[in-house]
């Protein structure tokens, strides 16, 4: 519509009832004419006769006259209606160019304005357009933001629970290997139990022996034991190799630190036979005479072993052979 108003000039409507004004003009033309046609006539026709008396009179100067009346204005003769219809014509139809003009005029302040309403409309279009498209801009970036974060959380989940496999694993393994220590720890155990019982029963052996040569004939030598120091807790004495007197107290000192004993006391007495190097090295040491309590026999053979090395004697060496008598302190 605006295409149109632009490529073709704006017109005047047309006016309504043209026909009708134009009978109307045509019989207050004829109306004039019967009109002008009778006023001719009525000037031509030929004056009645008239009678007149004439008077003069005769100026009389000592007689003043009064000065002759102003004339009365004539008024205008009212126009005929010929020219009343005329006039009323012309203002009739300057008063639909006028409003003819003035409806163009509105025509065209309406097409202006529908002009302007639909490049307000164009432009609110056009920024609706441009808002809905950074809506689904900023909609998607947040999508991408919100895809990017669920990923980070993806990894970041996935990294902890493989630490925590990892974890597991360690931990499992720490288990395992803890349990197989233990298991070793027991297998040694139960390993040096049978070593520990192996030997109780060599000991227990060698002890019977032992008293089977005691009854046999070497019980009650004077070298068989020693002097016992069941104050101490400790005894020494010597067997086979001659010793100094203050020897027993030598290896009482040396002998007495290593016992660990928490057991009764009463009637426990050990006898230790003791192979030394000429330097005080252990050799060997073994229960020549048992107690008759286990324990307190290898508390006993522990501390002589704990005392390796055996402690010289006056002339600078140890002797090659002796026993030692232990009785736990009372």
């Amino acid at each position: 519509m605006i295409r149109k108003n632009s490529e073709y000039p704006l017109q005047p409507p047309r006016e309504r009832g043209t026909w009708r004004a134009f009978v109307f003009a045509l019989v207050m033309h004829a109306l004039l004419g019967f009109f002008l046609y009778h006023g001719i006539q009525w000037q031509n026709s030929t004056p009645e006769g008239a009678e007149a008396e004439l008077w003069t009179e005769v100026p009389d100067s000592a007689i003043p006259r009064p000065p002759p009346p102003p004339p009365v204005p004539v008024a205008p003769a009212a126009p005929l209606p010929d020219e009343q219809a005329d006039i009323a014509l012309q203002e009739k139809k300057r008063q639909q160019q006028e409003a003819a003009r003035q409806a163009q005029l509105a025509e065209q302040l309406r097409q202006q304005k529908l002009q302007a309403q639909q490049e307000a409309e164009a432009k609110r279009q056009q920024q609706l357009a441009a808002d809905q498209a950074a809506q689904k801009a900023a909609a998607a970036k947040q999508k991408q933001l919100q895809q990017q974060q669920q990923q980070q959380a993806d990894k970041l989940k996935q990294q902890q629970l493989a630490d925590q496999q990892k974890q597991q694993q360690e931990q499992q393994k720490q288990a395992d290997a803890e349990a197989q220590k233990k298991a070793d720890a027991q297998k040694a155990a139960k390993a040096k139990a049978q070593a520990d019982a192996a030997a109780q029963a060599k000991k227990l052996d060698a002890e019977r022996r032992a008293r089977l040569a005691q009854m046999q004939g070497s019980a009650g030598a004077p070298g068989s034991t020693g002097n016992g120091l069941a104050k101490s807790g400790t005894g020494s004495g010597s067997g086979g190799t001659a010793t100094s007197p203050g020897y027993a107290d030598k290896v009482r000192r040396v002998v007495r630190p290593n016992i660990s004993w928490g057991g009764e006391t009463e009637g426990l007495e050990t006898v230790i036979s003791v192979r030394c190097s000429p330097t005080g090295t252990l050799l060997d040491a073994q229960i020549a005479h048992s107690s008759g309590n286990p324990a307190w026999d290898d508390a006993a053979l522990r501390a002589v072993q704990r005392s390796n090395p055996m402690p010289q004697d006056i002339d600078g060496k140890t002797p090659t052979s002796f026993k030692i008598t232990l009785r736990p302190a009372g």
